[in-house]
């Protein structure tokens, strides 16, 4: 394995307890002769071995072992001393790789829903029963904890959520702005004096012109947090052929200029909405950048695929090759919590190559649709709102991000319970 992919995880474990001009006090290493010159040694499992890795074998079998009630996934639950170095035999270091890098995703690829996607029901996390803990930060506490305990000068930041990211992927902007959208309104029984307002009227009595309304909501959160907290964020599609799709809409018409207008008035970024085709051609994800960049008339540096479809590695790839800096993709469509086992934003791990990449992967904690579709997670109110407050709370142990995905079709009226939640959830993030 690549000395600067251990050196990274290891960093990427202590985060800010231990400052990046401080030496490192973790080793990963078996050689005794080491451990002198570090204040933990973690031992190798063997996971990262060639004729382990990428095999059957590499697969941590369940059920797993424990830490101090935290789950390993390779290694031994045993601690010892050396001298005055402490000697962890639980691999910390390959479970963090494993979940960081969703090296199951590569080594399972004909693991695959209908879309495409790796399940999170089929997930080692949701297996394992900790799809709702980040546990490589868990790791990370321990090793703070364990330092302190051999006498480093380790701090213990106070448990707060460094960022909020509320964001909204903007598949459907419109209900009836189109003579298509009437004809198939007609098609459904809907009254065709209904349809005609709602075609020539302002887009603000579109039913699903929800945007004022949450951008008001997020712009308060964002003012109560500060800016340097809290973020807001539309995923915009450019593009897409296929089915899923559908609607697609024209980023230079004028009802587009006029929610362009009103984005950019409230301070929202903009982002690729990569389209569903994209996802299966990754080639197309360039293009469609290019065209959102064209009606933006700026740079578009950031991205989340359509129906979270994106593909390993081969869309991580082409998203870096188009100049994306900043994925927001990372969550399971079926079930919520934390797909890559941390709370915090990560360096994507090619696990086919075993290379480190400059693309920042944000964890997406929560999916509107996740919590209530009957295919998902089904959740009633009460549940799903317990659900995500369980979410915000391990986010802030772990001083991590919170990023949510709000539809504007998902808060319109009588569409169920999740304007309710949201604007619940956004009054507990904002007192945070």
């Amino acid at each position: 394995m690549d000395d600067a992919i251990i050196l990274y995880i290891l960093r990427f474990l202590l985060g800010e307890h231990v400052p990046p001009d401080a030496g490192l006090p973790v080793a990963y290493t078996s050689d005794a002769t080491k451990f002198r010159s570090c204040k933990i040694a973690i031992i190798p499992s063997g996971f990262f071995d060639a004729h382990v890795y990428g095999t059957p074998a590499s697969i941590p079998r369940l059920p797993l072992r424990q830490i101090e009630g935290v789950p390993i996934l390779f290694g031994r639950p045993q601690i010892e001393r050396a001298g005055d170095t402490l000697v962890v035999h639980a691999d910390l270091v390959a479970s963090a790789y494993f979940l960081l890098s969703r090296y199951e995703e590569i080594v399972r690829r004909r693991v695959r829903d209908v879309h495409g996607r790796f399940p999170g029901r089929e997930s080692l996390p949701f297996k394992a029963g900790f799809i709702s803990r980040p546990i490589v930060d868990e790791y990370g506490r321990l090793l703070a904890k364990w330092l302190r305990q051999s006498g480093a000068p380790v701090n213990e930041p106070p448990q707060v959520i460094r960022h909020v990211h509320l964001t909204h992927d903007v598949d459907e902007p419109f209900s009836c702005r189109s003579w298509r959208n009437v004809a198939r309104g007609i098609v459904e029984g809907k009254h065709i004096v209904s349809l005609l307002r709602s075609k020539f009227g302002k887009p603000e009595n579109d039913v699903c012109y929800t945007f004022p309304g949450m951008l008001g909501k997020d712009a308060s959160v964002r003012e109560e947090l500060g800016e340097d907290r809290c973020s807001i964020r539309f995923f915009l599609k450019a593009g897409g052929t296929t089915r899923q799709d559908r609607p697609r809409y024209n980023l230079h018409d004028r009802d587009m200029r006029q929610l362009l207008r009103l984005i950019a008035a409230h301070g929202a970024t903009v982002g690729l909405h990569a389209g569903y085709g994209a996802g299966m051609n990754p080639a197309l994800i360039a293009k469609e950048k290019r065209r959102l960049e064209t009606a933006l008339g700026r740079e578009i540096t950031s991205n989340r695929h359509h129906f979270l479809a994106s593909r390993e590695p081969e869309d991580m790839t082409a998203l870096e090759t188009a100049g994306i800096t900043d994925d927001f993709t990372m969550g399971y469509a079926d079930v919520a919590g934390f797909r890559l086992g941390t709370s915090r934003p990560v360096r994507w791990i090619n696990a086919s190559t075993r290379t480190l990449s400059r693309l920042i992967l944000h964890p997406l904690t929560v999916m509107d649709s996740t919590l209530s579709e009957s295919k998902y997670m089904g959740l009633a109110a009460g549940e799903a709102q317990e659900y995500c407050f369980r979410l915000t709370e391990e986010t802030k142990k772990a001083r991590g991000e919170l990023v949510l995905l709000w539809h504007n079709t998902s808060v319109v009226e009588g569409a169920g319970y999740h304007m309710d939640l949201y604007n619940r959830l956004l009054d507990k993030i904002a007192q945070q």
